[in-house]
Protein backbone atom coordinates (compact mmCIF):
# COMPACT_ATOMS: atom_id res chain seq x y z
CA UNK A 1 0.00 0.00 0.00
CA UNK A 2 1.32 3.34 -0.82
CA UNK A 3 1.86 5.94 1.52
CA UNK A 4 -0.49 8.92 1.46
CA UNK A 5 1.43 12.09 0.73
CA UNK A 6 -0.69 14.02 -1.44
CA UNK A 7 -0.41 17.06 1.10
CA UNK A 8 2.80 16.99 2.17
CA UNK A 9 4.56 19.26 0.45
CA UNK A 10 3.57 23.29 0.72
CA UNK A 11 1.23 24.45 -1.67
CA UNK A 12 1.09 28.07 -3.14
CA UNK A 13 -2.87 27.51 -4.64
CA UNK A 14 -4.75 24.62 -2.53
CA UNK A 15 -7.05 23.40 -5.39
CA UNK A 16 -10.52 21.50 -4.24
CA UNK A 17 -9.98 17.96 -3.31
CA UNK A 18 -10.98 15.49 -6.18
CA UNK A 19 -10.52 11.51 -5.78
CA UNK A 20 -8.32 11.71 -8.88
CA UNK A 21 -5.38 9.36 -9.87
CA UNK A 22 -2.96 10.68 -7.10
CA UNK A 23 -5.64 10.34 -4.67
CA UNK A 24 -6.71 6.91 -5.83
CA UNK A 25 -3.08 5.62 -5.63
CA UNK A 26 -2.63 6.36 -2.10
CA UNK A 27 -6.34 6.13 -0.67
CA UNK A 28 -6.62 2.97 1.49
CA UNK A 29 -3.46 4.29 3.50
CA UNK A 30 -5.33 7.65 3.14
CA UNK A 31 -8.84 6.71 4.44
CA UNK A 32 -7.19 4.12 6.96
CA UNK A 33 -5.29 7.15 8.66
CA UNK A 34 -7.55 9.52 8.35
CA UNK A 35 -11.03 7.86 9.60
CA UNK A 36 -11.17 6.78 13.29
CA UNK A 37 -12.38 3.42 13.43
CA UNK A 38 -12.36 2.57 9.65
CA UNK A 39 -11.38 -0.82 10.01
CA UNK A 40 -13.76 -1.70 12.62
CA UNK A 41 -16.45 0.52 10.67
CA UNK A 42 -15.57 -2.34 7.86
CA UNK A 43 -15.66 -5.50 10.51
CA UNK A 44 -18.84 -4.47 10.98
CA UNK A 45 -20.75 -3.31 7.77
CA UNK A 46 -19.45 -7.50 7.14
CA UNK A 47 -21.39 -8.25 10.31
CA UNK A 48 -24.19 -6.44 9.40
CA UNK A 49 -24.26 -8.17 5.85
CA UNK A 50 -24.15 -11.66 7.30
CA UNK A 51 -27.59 -10.47 8.89
CA UNK A 52 -29.70 -9.11 6.31
CA UNK A 53 -28.63 -9.80 2.77
CA UNK A 54 -31.50 -12.85 1.58
CA UNK A 55 -30.73 -14.74 -0.61
CA UNK A 56 -30.81 -13.65 -4.49
CA UNK A 57 -31.01 -9.97 -3.46
CA UNK A 58 -28.82 -7.07 -4.95
CA UNK A 59 -26.26 -5.51 -2.72
CA UNK A 60 -24.71 -2.15 -3.94
CA UNK A 61 -21.78 -0.02 -2.03
CA UNK A 62 -22.53 3.74 -3.33
CA UNK A 63 -19.48 5.32 -3.08
CA UNK A 64 -17.41 2.54 -3.17
CA UNK A 65 -14.47 4.02 -3.97
CA UNK A 66 -11.46 0.78 -3.57
CA UNK A 67 -13.83 -1.70 -2.63
CA UNK A 68 -13.11 -2.32 0.86
CA UNK A 69 -16.93 -2.31 1.44
CA UNK A 70 -17.29 -4.47 -1.49
CA UNK A 71 -14.95 -7.05 0.20
CA UNK A 72 -16.37 -7.11 3.70
CA UNK A 73 -20.15 -7.84 2.39
CA UNK A 74 -19.15 -10.40 -0.36
CA UNK A 75 -17.34 -12.67 2.17
CA UNK A 76 -20.41 -12.37 4.37
CA UNK A 77 -23.16 -13.23 1.78
CA UNK A 78 -25.73 -16.08 2.91
CA UNK A 79 -24.52 -17.89 -1.09
CA UNK A 80 -23.49 -16.73 -4.63
CA UNK A 81 -26.98 -16.36 -5.42
CA UNK A 82 -26.38 -12.45 -3.81
CA UNK A 83 -25.38 -9.58 -6.46
CA UNK A 84 -22.91 -6.75 -5.28
CA UNK A 85 -22.88 -3.41 -7.60
CA UNK A 86 -20.58 -0.95 -6.86
CA UNK A 87 -20.71 2.28 -7.83
CA UNK A 88 -17.76 5.27 -8.32
CA UNK A 89 -18.13 8.37 -10.06
CA UNK A 90 -14.28 8.48 -10.71
CA UNK A 91 -12.58 6.10 -13.15
CA UNK A 92 -9.25 6.05 -11.30
CA UNK A 93 -11.35 4.58 -8.40
CA UNK A 94 -13.15 2.21 -10.23
CA UNK A 95 -10.23 0.98 -12.42
CA UNK A 96 -8.20 -0.01 -9.18
CA UNK A 97 -11.26 -1.06 -7.58
CA UNK A 98 -11.78 -3.69 -10.06
CA UNK A 99 -8.41 -4.58 -10.39
CA UNK A 100 -8.44 -5.60 -6.37
CA UNK A 101 -11.84 -7.38 -6.55
CA UNK A 102 -10.33 -9.69 -9.52
CA UNK A 103 -7.82 -10.57 -7.38
CA UNK A 104 -10.27 -11.70 -4.56
CA UNK A 105 -10.88 -15.45 -3.75
CA UNK A 106 -14.84 -15.05 -2.97
CA UNK A 107 -17.23 -16.32 -6.03
CA UNK A 108 -20.03 -14.03 -5.36
CA UNK A 109 -20.29 -12.03 -8.29
CA UNK A 110 -19.46 -8.50 -8.60
CA UNK A 111 -20.23 -5.26 -10.68
CA UNK A 112 -18.14 -2.27 -10.87
CA UNK A 113 -20.05 0.70 -12.40
CA UNK A 114 -17.50 4.13 -13.41
CA UNK A 115 -21.29 6.02 -12.74
CA UNK A 116 -22.88 9.12 -10.96
CA UNK A 117 -24.81 7.20 -7.81
CA UNK A 118 -27.59 9.64 -8.42
CA UNK A 119 -28.01 8.08 -12.17
CA UNK A 120 -27.63 4.76 -10.10
CA UNK A 121 -30.57 2.15 -10.47
CA UNK A 122 -31.84 0.69 -7.33
CA UNK A 123 -33.46 -2.53 -7.70
CA UNK A 124 -34.55 -5.62 -5.72
CA UNK A 125 -31.75 -4.57 -2.74
CA UNK A 126 -31.39 -5.98 0.90
CA UNK A 127 -28.44 -3.80 1.45
CA UNK A 128 -27.30 -0.61 0.46
CA UNK A 129 -23.99 0.90 1.79
CA UNK A 130 -22.87 4.11 1.28
CA UNK A 131 -19.95 4.65 3.40
CA UNK A 132 -18.33 8.67 3.72
CA UNK A 133 -20.18 9.09 0.44
CA UNK A 134 -23.51 11.41 0.98
CA UNK A 135 -21.17 14.26 2.83
CA UNK A 136 -19.52 14.51 -0.97
CA UNK A 137 -23.17 14.97 -2.27
CA UNK A 138 -24.69 18.81 -2.82
CA UNK A 139 -27.09 19.35 0.24
CA UNK A 140 -30.15 20.31 -2.34
CA UNK A 141 -29.70 16.57 -3.55
CA UNK A 142 -28.93 14.60 -0.45
CA UNK A 143 -32.96 13.57 0.12
CA UNK A 144 -34.23 12.48 -2.83
CA UNK A 145 -30.79 10.00 -3.50
CA UNK A 146 -32.26 8.93 -0.07
CA UNK A 147 -35.99 8.40 -1.17
CA UNK A 148 -34.58 6.58 -4.78
CA UNK A 149 -32.49 4.39 -2.53
CA UNK A 150 -35.21 3.57 -0.24
CA UNK A 151 -37.83 2.73 -3.01
CA UNK A 152 -35.10 0.50 -4.84
CA UNK A 153 -35.08 -1.48 -1.07
CA UNK A 154 -36.73 -4.46 -0.57
CA UNK A 155 -38.90 -4.56 2.61
CA UNK A 156 -37.08 -4.79 5.60
CA UNK A 157 -33.93 -3.82 3.27
CA UNK A 158 -31.38 -1.69 5.42
CA UNK A 159 -29.05 1.75 4.23
CA UNK A 160 -25.92 1.85 6.35
CA UNK A 161 -24.86 5.32 6.18
CA UNK A 162 -21.26 6.39 7.33
CA UNK A 163 -20.32 10.27 7.48
CA UNK A 164 -18.79 12.66 9.32
CA UNK A 165 -20.84 14.50 11.14
CA UNK A 166 -20.91 18.31 13.24
CA UNK A 167 -22.04 18.24 16.23
CA UNK A 168 -24.80 21.10 17.28
CA UNK A 169 -23.09 21.85 20.75
CA UNK A 170 -19.64 24.50 19.58
CA UNK A 171 -18.20 23.01 22.94
CA UNK A 172 -18.87 18.88 21.66
CA UNK A 173 -17.93 19.75 18.31
CA UNK A 174 -14.38 21.73 19.07
CA UNK A 175 -13.31 18.80 21.74
CA UNK A 176 -14.09 16.11 19.38
CA UNK A 177 -12.50 18.48 16.29
CA UNK A 178 -9.25 18.53 18.51
CA UNK A 179 -9.24 15.13 19.42
CA UNK A 180 -9.93 14.00 15.50
CA UNK A 181 -6.86 16.26 14.80
CA UNK A 182 -4.79 14.59 17.46
CA UNK A 183 -5.70 11.25 16.03
CA UNK A 184 -4.08 12.30 13.24
CA UNK A 185 -1.06 13.48 14.04
CA UNK A 186 -0.95 10.23 15.84
CA UNK A 187 -1.17 8.49 12.35
CA UNK A 188 2.05 10.36 11.08
CA UNK A 189 0.33 13.65 9.43
CA UNK A 190 1.80 16.78 9.80
CA UNK A 191 -0.32 19.93 10.80
CA UNK A 192 0.82 20.76 6.93
CA UNK A 193 -0.84 17.89 5.86
CA UNK A 194 -3.77 18.82 7.75
CA UNK A 195 -4.15 22.86 6.83
CA UNK A 196 -3.76 21.83 3.39
CA UNK A 197 -6.33 18.90 3.49
CA UNK A 198 -8.60 20.41 5.36
CA UNK A 199 -8.68 23.79 3.01
CA UNK A 200 -8.79 21.42 0.00
CA UNK A 201 -12.10 19.57 1.44
CA UNK A 202 -13.51 23.10 2.09
CA UNK A 203 -17.41 23.19 0.99
CA UNK A 204 -16.10 19.83 -0.85
CA UNK A 205 -17.02 17.32 2.16
CA UNK A 206 -20.08 19.12 3.64
CA UNK A 207 -21.15 17.36 7.07
CA UNK A 208 -24.53 17.36 8.46
CA UNK A 209 -26.12 16.55 12.25
CA UNK A 210 -27.14 13.74 13.60
CA UNK A 211 -30.29 15.03 14.14
CA UNK A 212 -30.27 16.47 10.33
CA UNK A 213 -29.83 13.02 9.26
CA UNK A 214 -32.61 11.69 11.32
CA UNK A 215 -35.39 13.76 9.79
CA UNK A 216 -34.36 13.02 6.38
CA UNK A 217 -33.51 9.44 6.73
CA UNK A 218 -37.59 9.57 8.12
CA UNK A 219 -38.80 11.75 5.64
CA UNK A 220 -37.26 9.72 2.69
CA UNK A 221 -39.59 6.91 4.46
CA UNK A 222 -37.21 4.81 6.55
CA UNK A 223 -39.02 3.31 9.70
CA UNK A 224 -35.85 3.30 11.95
CA UNK A 225 -32.82 4.81 11.79
CA UNK A 226 -30.48 3.58 14.90
CA UNK A 227 -26.44 4.93 15.20
CA UNK A 228 -24.41 1.86 15.39
CA UNK A 229 -20.92 3.32 15.50
CA UNK A 230 -19.34 6.56 16.34
CA UNK A 231 -15.40 7.32 16.89
CA UNK A 232 -15.16 10.85 17.43
CA UNK A 233 -16.87 12.77 14.73
CA UNK A 234 -17.60 10.29 12.45
CA UNK A 235 -20.89 8.22 12.68
CA UNK A 236 -22.31 5.32 10.82
CA UNK A 237 -26.67 4.75 11.06
CA UNK A 238 -28.58 2.04 10.06
CA UNK A 239 -31.97 2.96 8.40
CA UNK A 240 -34.44 0.15 8.16
CA UNK A 241 -37.27 -0.50 5.48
Amino acid sequence: MSQDKVFASPREQIEKFKFDDRVASVFGDMISRSVPGYGMMLDMIGVIAREVVTPGSNCYDLGCSLGAGILSVRHNLPDDSCRIIGIDNSEAMTSRCQQIIDQDDATSPVEIRCQDIMDTEIKNASLVVMNLTLQFIEPAFREPLLEHIYQGLNPGGVLVLSEKTNLPNEHEQDTLTDYYYAFKRQQGYSDLEIAQKREALDNVLIPDTLGTHRTRLHQAGFSHVTPWFQCFNFMSLLAHK
